[in-house]
């Protein structure tokens, strides 16, 4: 299969992996929340076991398995809280969890900068595990599981990197951040920031869990936080020397390629529906 997919075009690998993975992902969110966890919670382990095995590229010893599995923790302590199954309280299970990395670097003699490695550990978890466990927060918004915040939050993500893409390679050419990612233009920022906006249109009359304004405003929020998120998944992999963070999804890169946008934008997005919503 990857034999044959690799005779094809980039785009035509783009939009075959896409389609797939849209199905997927599309699939498990509408079937139910269990199914929407357990594909989420693969895809949060696979983007950390990612993320660790990059930041060892540099000769970093992050902790790649306490980090993975307190990552993991995180999104299921949060996915079950959120789904009212154990109480709030349960939160603080957090900090003591996540102190163990001190105490397991303080055993490793190898270790030259432990310090540096003990922060990469942290980074991991902050960067990637905390990001894909609001969403959890965005499932249950409204009190119990509900999909369409989840599915219209990718929709409009999914339509702003369509937008960007054949933006920029029609008509970019003014440069939006060249020292960071030399590709992007502004011309694709605003082939992105006008795809998403019209794609939150359409899914205001069908998602009836938020208003039209309200899913505007994330529209706006994804535009602008998932290209920044672009960029500092860019300039994480300048830092590393390498041009993809993997090469697990056929011309989509890495899973960290796939869900950069997604990452930096969650934050923002529970935020706003938990002020505002």
């Amino acid at each position: 299969m990857r034999l044959t997919l690799s005779k094809l075009t980039n785009l035509q690998q783009r939009v075959i992996a896409a389609a797939i993975g849209g199905c997927i992902l599309v699939g498990s969110i509408l079937w139910s929340e269990w199914s929407y966890f357990f594909v989420f919670f693969f895809l949060c382990m696979l983007s950390l076991l990612e993320f660790y095995k990059l930041v060892g590229l540099d000769g970093n010893i992050p902790l790649k398995t306490y980090g993975t599995l307190s990552g993991l923790f995180i999104f299921v302590l949060t996915f079950f809280i959120e789904k009212k199954i154990i109480g709030f309280q349960y939160y603080f299970l957090i900090s003591p969890v996540v102190s163990f990395i001190f105490f397991i670097k303080l055993y490793k003699k190898a270790d030259l900068k432990p310090f540096t490695n003990i922060a990469f550990t942290f980074l991991g978890i902050i960067y990637v595990a905390i990001p894909f466990s609001l969403l959890n927060l965005c499932a249950f918004a409204t009190g119990a599981y509900s999909y369409q915040i989840i599915l219209g939050s990718l929709f409009l993500l999914w339509a702003s990197d369509t937008g960007a893409y054949f933006a920029g390679v029609n008509f970019g050419k003014t440069k939006l951040f060249e020292r960071v990612s030399p590709k992007k233009s502004w011309e694709g920022f605003m082939g992105g920031a006008i795809s998403s906006v019209t794609a939150s249109i359409f899914i205001s009359w069908n998602f009836g869990d938020l208003t039209s304004w309200q899913w505007h405003c994330i529209a706006i929020i994804i535009v602008v936080a998932g290209t920044y998120g672009d960029l500092v998944e860019s300039l994480f992999k300048r830092s590393m020397a390498i041009k993809d963070s993997g090469s697990s999804i056929p011309g989509h890169g890495g899973f960290l390629d796939r869900f950069d946008g997604l990452l930096l934008s969650a934050p923002f997005i529970v935020t706003f529906i938990r002020i505002f919503g």
